[in-house]
């Protein structure tokens, strides 16, 4: 069951700090929420977004198909987060392109987008945001957080930094920190974003520009990493579009077609500065590193409940990083629940409609429900 959803926008008059020691005057946050509030405002769930994603989790914005939610699979009616009985809330992170204030937005101190003088942001800020959304809504305290890969750190941060307003976080597909070789993977897409020659050093927007080819390659790139090999190879083989040989710059495997129209489809609708932005929060995010490489001392002050999961073919956020977690949060004698899931699709299988997967998220959540009343 699909359902009908508005965007809604609160604005903030600010100043927001930010850990970087700038401040955004003021700012805007886009979300849409899903189901209805319970009488005690105890029934909220938050879903914290990933990099090329939005608040629109679920449901549809328009009459198409195209406008469905990234995670509408998950989120809605009788779905494993079932908004017939819980209130879901769907939040555009500041920085983003989809409505809430980020670069291409208009910099009240110059009057034209603030492009590359837009602040550096963290997990950290994004979350204080959340929380400062949650009490316009009259949220004192979410019955759950949750997110996957960068919507995941967010839950974790939530955890710490706010261990009074959560009640579970649930982190799919995440990491405390990212490896060397996703920092690796994020500088090479960053370079090639830099580097196209319409990103003229984030001005392109003054220019009437976009550098299309840049963000293409860096879709390209980080869609490589989402996948596995297991699963390329299945969908994709050898399949070539012509047989026989010869030379040129056309695409001659399948798998070469599918990359260019996953590029090109990203780069006429995200943003190259907003690119750079989250992909930074991602390589910043490492609550251990003021704890002396301690992420049990980082979760501490965690209280709340943990649902961690992971899939056994995602080689950018590897079950490894998620026993590291489940490790620090058990030698601080929280409570969590691990789920390690054997799925062929890679990173995005936290996306798909895996049924194993689902049913524990469900029945997870159902544990949540039954808590509340």
């Amino acid at each position: 069951m699909t359902f009908e959803v508005r965007a809604q926008r609160c604005r903030f008059d600010g100043p927001l700090a930010l850990q970087s020691g700038a401040s955004l005057a003021s700012y805007e946050l886009v979300y849409e929420t899903y189901g209805e509030l319970n009488d005690a405002r105890s029934n909220a769930v938050l879903v914290c977004h990933a990099l090329n994603a939005s608040h629109h989790v679920a449901g549809l914005t328009s009459g198409t198909r195209d406008d469905i939610g990234w995670w509408d699979n998950m989120v809605g009616p009788g779905k494993p987060v079932d908004t017939d009985r819980l209130f879901v809330i769907g939040v555009n992170n500041p920085g983003s392109c989809f409505g809430s204030t980020g670069p291409m937005s208009i910099n009240p101190a110059t009057g034209r987008p603030y492009g590359p003088e837009f602040p550096v942001l963290t997990v950290e800020d994004w979350v204080r945001c959340q929380a400062l959304l949650a009490d316009r809504l009259g949220i004192e305290r979410f019955a759950a957080v949750m997110g996957g890969s960068l919507g995941g750190m967010q839950a974790l941060a939530w955890s710490y930094l706010y261990p009074e307003r959560i009640g579970h976080c649930v982190a799919i597909a995440t990491a405390a920190r990212l490896t060397t070789q996703n920092i690796a993977f994020n500088e090479v897409a960053r370079r090639a974003i830099v580097t196209d020659p319409a990103f003229h050093g984030g001005r392109f927007y003054d220019k009437g520009v976009v550098p299309v080819h840049g963000l293409a390659v860096a879709r390209m790139i980080g869609h490589i990493t989402y996948l596995s090999d297991d699963g390329m190879a299945e969908r994709f083989g050898r399949l070539r579009k012509a047989e026989g040989y010869g030379f040129s710059y056309e695409a001659e495997f399948e798998v070469e077609s599918y990359l260019r129209y996953q590029g090109e489809k990203f780069s006429s609708y995200f943003d190259a500065n907003t690119y750079l932005l989250i992909t930074r929060a991602l390589d910043y995010f490492d609550p251990a590193r003021h704890h002396g490489g301690d992420l049990a001392r980082a979760l501490a002050s965690a209280t709340c409940d943990f649902f961690i999961a992971s899939f056994s073919t995602d080689w950018r956020f590897a079950p490894a990083r998620s026993h590291e977690i489940v490790k620090a949060l058990l030698t601080n004698q929280r409570p969590v629940t691990y789920a390690e899931i054997e799925a062929p699709h890679g990173h995005d299988a936290f996306l798909l409609d895996d049924p194993q997967y689902h049913a524990l998220i469900r029945a997870y959540f159902e544990r949540i429900v039954v808590s509340l009343s």
